[in-house]
């Protein structure tokens, strides 16, 4: 500092009066230099302290040597470096100061108080600096003398504390408020430069299950491992948020087409089905995913956020382990499932449910030997209510277990009328199994009824197995020695597992639709996994069902893979107990194959009406059947085969066709670009109208309606249309 200081001191130094003339002070001795060296040495070696200095090039020609040792082994590496290269803006959580150093050194302004970065390798120092400008004799500019000082314990305290306030401190995560807030300014800013962003609400399934059966402590560390593989499934493509015990919030900026969404969506579910070990246990848990899509779904972070949660509630309500995208048709269905909620308090004492009976047939003879006891709501005012809408809104509100002990009861009671060598079948929840009164409720209703015990079979889903596995296998065999069939539900459907299969007291293995749905077609591995799962039953001596069934092909697949019975609407759907009583009364237990001879892929019947747009004009057509690949329309009147059209299929899905088939008023299309899975029953465009193009044209910038894509599809032009309009009501020509 000494060398510095006698650089800079030599000769008269001048000061300004008021008047304007220039007085020189007397030349600074050199006992004075000393002693000021000898203060400022002891103020560097003291660490209170540091001092630096620039050239004019902006290079650091001086810093003190303690400041050195602390974060540069050579001298040599530090001093003519930039100011700029050694003294970093300090870009905490992404947000870069309004003037960075850089330019305040080219302003060559005085620099106040500034907290900088320090980078050398793997450690990272935070210094706080401030200088003035020297400016010599010749009115030139020849540097910066300053001071430094390290603030390095005090931000990494700091920003600690802000750590705690804005990431979870279990997962590691952000936390609901720093999320809501990076969702909010990212929409802000993605408005402005017509960007896209999606977000994605998981929610775990069976997770409260996991949580009460292993403990808190286990449930933490499962969340822990949830995060961990969460990270692995987003990476860098999107930041992760915990907003709440076991949900989580995922923000992928710049993605908007529906198939990769889609794709990470499926990934998730997956990834997060899987075992986890926790203290030397298995825990198995599932996963809902909710998704929307700014600008399309919502504008505001609010509005996103809540079309996302009715994306994921009706994930859930769909038999979780699944995806949806929000649509505007989930606002109405939500108001809708809340009117089920206030019913469905009432529906037992009012004697509204009752009790459909689905038969099982042998492969061989196609004889009844067992039904499958499903449960029906009878609305007195919306008359038959979906089991898919109601029954997970009863495990939701929490009267499962009252509707599970009501059907057990009903379905005993309902066998005892019927011939000796039939048998019913009952689902029971995971929340009913769960319940610590089970097998007394199953031993009371087969007392009261008086049916034999080996007539009634237990429909089990692999879910029960979370948590506390030890705990269901007692149960298990505590009702085999009741006496009633167990069979496992919907295998192979995400919780498989070999090791319960070996232990459980199964009669039977139930294979799943999903696996039935296409195993006559070439190419396809489901009947592959058909066969494996029926020479895995028949080497533990388990029956098998094939669910599902529905084509002769179908039918014929599944036989020859050897499945020993067959359940679908093939045979028959779910009936009433009149009609299978009155089947059984008559002796007509063989039930005929009824249905389509082959399986169609993705092919939906259906009949609404939507846009067809072709050039300038806009029709009305009816949709009636929908698939990946094409779609059946009635409403035009003979439209050559070739012709270009565009279909509106609602929520500002537009996709490009071309004309196939062309008979009289119905045209059979054929779609440029693939429809993909909605996460449901069915089927959407991978990329919608986007609200930003509608802005372009005039109109308010709002998540999208049906009658602003109307309105730039040709739904104001006044061009005389190509071909005529069929009123379909009274089949006369508009």
């Amino acid at each position: 500092m000494g060398r510095l200081l006698k650089r800079f001191s030599g000769g008269a130094t001048k000061i300004a009066k008021a008047g304007g003339e220039e007085t020189p002070l007397a030349p600074i001795q050199s006992s004075d230099v000393a002693r000021r060296a000898a203060l400022l040495d002891s103020l560097e070696k003291s660490d209170l302290g540091w001092f630096w200095a620039s050239d004019g090039a902006g290079r650091l020609i001086y810093l003190s040597e303690p400041a050195i040792e602390r974060v540069m082994p050579e001298k040599e590496d530090l001093i003519g470096k930039q100011l700029s290269d050694f003294f970093k803006d300090d870009d905490y959580e992404g947000v870069s100061p309004q003037r960075t150093l850089k330019f305040q050194l080219a302003a060559r302004n005085s620099l106040r108080p500034t907290v900088v970065k320090i980078e050398n390798g793997d450690r990272t120092y935070w210094w706080e600096i401030s200088g003035s400008p020297r400016i010599g004799e010749t009115e030139q500019f020849s540097g910066y003398h300053g001071i430094a000082r390290d603030v390095t314990a005090s931000i990494a305290s700091q920003r600690d504390a802000e750590k705690l306030s804005r990431y979870d401190s279990l997962t590691g995560l952000s936390n609901r408020h720093r999320i809501s807030r990076k969702l909010s300014s990212m929409l802000i800013s993605f408005k402005a430069a017509k960007r896209s962003c999606a977000i994605m609400l998981l929610d775990l399934d069976r997770f409260k299950q996991v949580n009460d059966t292993m403990g808190h402590p286990a449930g933490d560390e499962l969340l822990k491992q949830v995060a961990a593989r969460l990270k692995r499934i987003i990476g860098d493509c999107g930041e992760i948020g915990r907003i709440g015990g076991d949900e989580f919030q995922v923000i992928l900026p710049d993605i908007e087409d529906r198939q990769d969404l889609s794709g990470i969506a499926e990934r998730a579910i997956q990834m997060l089905s899987q075992p986890y070990s926790i203290n030397g246990m298995r825990a198995v848990i599932g996963c809902s995913v909710g998704m929307a899509i700014a600008p399309f779904d919502g504008i505001e972070s609010e509005e996103l956020v809540k079309a996302a949660d009715l994306a994921l509630y009706a994930a859930k309500g769909g038999g979780r382990g699944r995806f949806r995208f929000y649509s505007s048709d989930l606002r109405d269905q939500a108001s809708h499932r809340h009117q089920i909620e206030e019913d469905l308090r009432d529906a037992l004492i009012k004697e509204e449910l009752e009790m459909h009976y689905q038969p099982i047939v042998t492969a061989d003879g196609h004889k009844v030997v067992c039904v499958e006891a499903l449960m029906r709501w009878k609305h007195p005012e919306r008359g038959m209510v979906s089991p898919a809408d109601f029954i997970p809104v009863a495990e939701e509100v929490g009267i499962i277990r009252e509707l599970g002990e009501w059907a057990i009861f009903e379905v005993c009671n309902q066998v005892t009328r019927w011939p000796e060598g039939i048998g019913a079948a009952i689902n029971v929840s995971a929340v009913q199994f769960a319940s610590d009164n089970l097998i007394e409720i199953v031993k009371r209703a087969l007392k009261k009824s008086g049916v034999q015990p080996s007539r009634i079979e237990l429909e089990i889903t692999e879910s029960v197995f979370v948590g506390d596995m030890e705990r269901a296998l007692r149960i298990f065999r505590e009702l085999k020695q009741v006496g009633v069939r167990l069979a496992l539900d919907d295998f192979g459907t995400g919780y498989s597992s070999l090791s319960y299969l070996r232990d459980a007291p199964f009669d039977k293995i139930k294979i799943d639709q999903s696996f039935v749905r296409g195993c006559s077609e070439e190419g396809n591995n489901n009947g592959a996994i058909v066969a494996a799962v029926v020479s895995l039953a028949s080497a533990l001596n388990m029956q098998t069902v094939a669910e599902g069934v529905e084509t002769k092909d179908e039918l014929k697949a599944i036989t020859a893979q050897g499945a020993s019975h067959i359940q679908g609407a093939l045979f028959s759907r779910a009936q009433p107990a009149s009609f299978i009583t009155e089947r059984m009364d008559s002796g007509e237990l063989v039930f005929e194959p009824l249905g389509p001879e082959k399986y169609r892929s993705d092919r939906r019947t259906e009949f609404r009406k939507i846009g067809l747009i072709h050039d300038d004009s806009r029709y009305q057509v009816f949709l009636r059947n929908l698939s990946k690949t094409g779609a059946k329309i009635e409403g035009l009147l003979e439209v050559p085969v070739g012709t270009e059209v565009v279909l509106d299929l609602g929520g500002g899905q537009l996709a490009v066709a071309s004309v196939r088939r062309s008979e009289g008023i119905s045209q059979g299309l054929e779609f440029e670009t693939p429809l993909i899975s909605d996460g449901a029953d069915g089927l959407c465009t991978r990329h919608r109208v986007s609200p930003y193009q509608i802005e372009a044209v005039g109109r308010k910038l709002q998540a999208l309606k049906d009658e602003d894509v109307a309105a730039i599809t040709g739904g104001m032009s006044k061009a005389k249309k190509a071909f005529l309009e069929v009123d379909l009501a009274t089949l006369s020509v508009d």
